[in-house]
């Protein structure tokens, strides 16, 4: 008879966490998970499943939609459709997210009980290295303990809202707020040059509303810096307000119940504007706090407070880590559900699979989606040098969006017909026989044509592979299979065919 009350205690009811439990649960394991969620700087809670289902990845794909939707309104019409003017009902949006994600909260916690994992909606943390403890509410309340044999920390991050902005903390939203937003957003300000503060700022504009996003440096810091650019280009022709170098000094409530912002820019100089929402989304933090690592032992980065890991093994051997929390790991929901998949696996299923961190395909879901596999330009030369990298690349417009003359917004003056709306660029290495090494392509469906060509890079595909790879056509997926131009060219690489990636002849 075991000396613990249970083989795992996972805490954390996020990807990750339900995925390492419900795991170890179908191998055999005796399994508690906690999950716990602590109010927003505004107050706003959800259910089981963490960041993903409840304040991320599913509401925001579910708002970029919708934000979609609202531009084939123009298409329909040039397409013959009878559409008479429509508006958007944002109470109407919120609904059916709010509803979506509460059928898969419910699903969660079935499928925790048909797992038989003991699912404890209480705020946990160490008492030793072993040993949990927590309090529940009602008659049966109190505080109380359990013991594991292995632990796992997978409690994901929050946003950051910075405590030196005057006014920040008090009237400023971030992700967990803005999907269940009572009322619509009106001209709203995004705060921060992140994949999150472009997805929103993107949808928001989408649906049409004022936005502008103030960003400090560059947008999409990390990222291969041409795609970033381009998507910070096509937000702006669809009428997003981004403005650089700048930074909310000061947020003030007027007596209209608007937000008052003050600005200041790198060189000093001060301003301010009136918004109805003020957004924050300037990076995310652990959230370890409270957890008591200390009387078990687990060290945290001093820079990041993120855990360092091998094979999500923290210092302490039987205890780990999976998600967000782990050092130098990627914030996304699958390589989470797979980490801890393995691990459960590891542990209790006699297996030695351990997770592959590298190449690991992503989208960022701006109005134009922006997709990615491997190293950018930047990261490809910083590690193998230029003069041993080859770039190629092509620009063009999506066949329908040029069939239908979608226009610029006049924020950018007069109106004119979009331009290239993709840019599909493969990175290679020319002394190992042009093996690709980074992917990028900004599009449309542009999360769906990546997760495609991510198995070809696992695979170690080169540019031959791709150039004897048959494209589908009129699709911009094919342009990836005609890829002649490079980039020390200096050629043209804007396309002029009319069909998309392809070519019609």
């Amino acid at each position: 008879m075991s000396q613990y009350d249970y083989d795992l205690i996972v805490i954390g009811g996020g990807s990750g966490g339900m995925s390492c439990a419900k795991q170890a649960a179908s191998l055999g394991a005796k399994v508690a998970l906690f999950d716990y969620v602590k109010p927003s700087t505004q107050g706003t809670v959800w259910g089981l499943g963490g960041t993903c289902v409840n304040v991320g990845c599913v509401p925001k794909k579910l708002m970029h939609y919708a934000g979609l939707v609202g531009q084939s309104i123009h298409d329909a019409k040039a397409l013959g459709w009878k559409v008479s003017q429509s508006s958007h009902n944002w109470e109407e949006l919120v609904e059916a997210v709010v509803n979506h994600v509460r059928r898969l909260n419910f699903r969660y916690r079935v499928a925790l009980k048909n797992k038989n994992v003991n699912y404890i909606n209480a705020l946990a943390k160490f008492e030793d290295d072993h040993t949990i403890s927590y309090t529940l509410k009602g008659k049966n309340g109190g505080f109380k303990t359990i013991t594991a044999a292995n632990i796992v920390i997978a409690v994901g991050g929050r946003p950051v809202v910075p405590d030196d902005i005057p006014g920040a903390r008090e009237f400023a939203i971030t992700s967990d707020d803005l999907f269940t937003l009572s009322k619509p957003p009106g001209k709203t300000l995004s705060v921060g040059g992140s994949y999150i503060a472009l997805e929103c700022a993107g949808f928001l504009t989408e649906l049409g509303y004022d936005v502008t996003v103030a960003v400090r440096s560059i947008v999409l810091r990390g990222f291969d810096r041409q795609s970033a650019e381009k998507i910070a280009s096509l937000m702006t022709d669809l009428g997003t307000n981004i403005i650089y170098g700048s930074k909310p000094t000061e947020i003030t409530k007027s007596s209209d119940g608007k937000y008052q912002v003050t600005f200041e820019d790198s060189t000093g100089n001060k301003w301010s504007d009136s918004y109805d929402t003020v957004f924050f989304a300037t990076g995310r933090y652990p959230d370890l706090a409270g957890l008591n690592l200390i009387s078990a032992g687990v060290i945290t980065d001093p820079v990041t407070g993120k855990i360092p890991v091998i094979n999500e093994q923290t210092n302490v051997p039987h205890i780990f880590a999976v998600g967000d929390v782990c050092e130098g790991k990627q914030e996304l929901t699958p390589v989470a559900v797979q980490a801890g998949e393995l691990l459960a696996k590891r542990l209790f299923g006699k297996s030695t699979k351990t997770m592959d961190y590298d190449l690991v395909a992503t989208t960022v879901f701006t109005p134009f989606e922006y997709g990615s596999v491997g190293l950018s330009e930047e990261e490809a030369i910083q590690r193998y040098g230029e003069e041993d990298i080859e770039v190629y690349l092509s620009e063009f417009t999506t066949l329908e969006i040029s069939a239908v003359h979608r226009m610029t917004h006049p924020r950018k003056g007069e109106s004119t017909d979009f331009g290239h709306t993709c840019l599909s660029k493969l990175i290679t290495i020319k002394s190992q026989n042009e093996k690709v090494i980074g992917f990028h392509f900004i599009g449309p469906n542009a999360g769906e044509i990546t997760q495609g060509f991510g198995l070809a890079l696992k695979l170690g595909a080169t540019k031959e592979d791709f150039d004897n790879l048959v494209g589908i056509h009129p699709t911009d997926a094919e342009s990836f299979c005609s890829l002649t131009i490079t980039k020390r060219s200096g050629i043209d690489f804007g396309g002029e065919g009319g069909c998309g990636g392809g070519t019609c002849g």
